[in-house]
């Protein structure tokens, strides 16, 4: 466990990544009732059955499926482009707070297209949101498009090419939603479609579901996917983890949010996962459900597990470096990285000198 009591603000100092957010998840009960006000619509079923009040309120579900089921209801409030705008922008602002450099945004734009929300309301209201934030508050952001895989494969092709015009504004796609009996192959087609567009591929397999094993196998070699959201049930593979580490492929996991669609964080995993090599992070999610966004996760793994500081490095490292961006900005951010653990982890220190497996122990911490 990294400890001191300090460790609180050490891990808000600590330049970051997010990988794996929803901006859907980040839909607030204060947020959803302002834009249900604004566009004289009714409350969401969800928030009448609230804990407490505004932010700090906890919508009422227990696992995945009935995640899904408060989930979906509550965009009805999302009609404008204002309205888009303004949930990015919320996200972005809080992520802000929290020195996450660079973020990386999934969207779900069959949530609102099925409802008759125009695809062009969408990702031109996201996008003023990231604009706008990148503007006033320095933070660098992009959008992920995902397909729901509960829905149909033609559904999703349509949904891919009606983002082709706007392919300036989304840098990679992805595959979320519900995976009982909806394996990755099901989107094959999609995915080379993408590909060849030029989009880069990334798909949920979330942890602890009925053919998980067989939904990441596919993933990796039938949708030649560059990422893995979730995915820590790989390491009861090891051909599958020799895979993740011979082609580089990181992971986006989330703790807190394992933590409430199962009965595990998974913290163990992902720190065995870090020892052998595998380029895993950690992730907020959906962090307006989960009542968690990047900084509290990271205390999540720093307080229930026996990681290093210089481990917990380490995995803002590994976002850094498999994060869609270019080089020059990769560069930028790691360095800032290196800085912050120079300035604040001493030569000494027993955390500084644990090893991470493979030998990469040394050369992260030699520096």
């Amino acid at each position: 466990m990294a400890n001191g009591s300090d460790l609180e603000s050490w891990i808000a100092g600590m330049p970051k990544a997010e990988l794996h957010v929803h901006l859907e998840g980040c839909l607030t009960p204060d947020l959803a009732r302002t834009l249900a006000t604004r566009n004289k619509l009714p409350p969401p079923p969800s928030l009448s059955s609230l804990t407490g009040s505004g932010n700090t309120s906890s919508y009422d579900f227990h696992d995945l499926t009935s995640f899904l089921a408060v989930y979906y209801p509550n965009m009805t409030v999302l009609q404008t482009e204002q309205d888009f705008r303004d949930l990015a922008l919320s996200y972005l602002t809080h992520a802000a707070t929290q020195n996450i450099k660079h973020a990386e945004m999934f969207f779900d734009p069959q949530a609102h297209t099925s409802r008759g929300v125009p695809f062009p309301t969408v990702v031109r209201g996201y996008r003023a949101g990231i604009m706008t934030a990148q503007r006033t508050l320095g933070i660098s952001a992009s959008l992920i498009m995902c397909f729901l895989r509960d829905q149909s494969a033609e559904y999703a092709m349509a949904t891919l090419m009606e983002s082709l015009p706007f392919k300036d504004s989304i840098i990679g796609v992805g595959l979320d939603s519900d995976e009982r009996d909806n394996p990755p192959a099901k989107f094959a087609a999609v995915y080379q479609r993408a590909s060849r567009e030029g989009y880069l591929l990334t798909c949920h397999c979330d942890i602890d579901q009925p053919n998980t094993l067989t939904h990441i196998t596919q993933a990796l070699t039938e949708l030649q996917v560059d990422r893995l959201d979730h995915g820590s049930n790989v390491l009861a593979q090891p051909d599958l983890v020799d895979l993740l580490k011979s082609k580089n492929i990181g992971l986006t996991c989330c703790p807190v949010s394992n933590s409430v669609v199962t009965a595990d964080f998974k913290g163990p995993d992902i720190v065995a996962l870090l020892r052998t090599g595998v380029k895993v992070t950690v992730n907020s999610d959906d962090p307006a459900y989960f009542r968690a966004y990047l900084n509290e996760n990271m205390l999540k793994m720093a307080t229930a597990t026996d990681l290093s500081r210089a481990e917990l490095i380490q995995l803002q490292r590994n976002a850094f470096e498999i994060s869609w961006i270019s080089s020059w900005r990769r560069s930028h951010f790691l360095a800032l990285l290196d800085g912050y653990e120079k300035s604040t982890l001493h030569d000494h220190d027993q955390n500084h000198v644990e090893g991470i497996g493979n030998g990469a122990a040394g050369e992260v911490l030699a520096a």
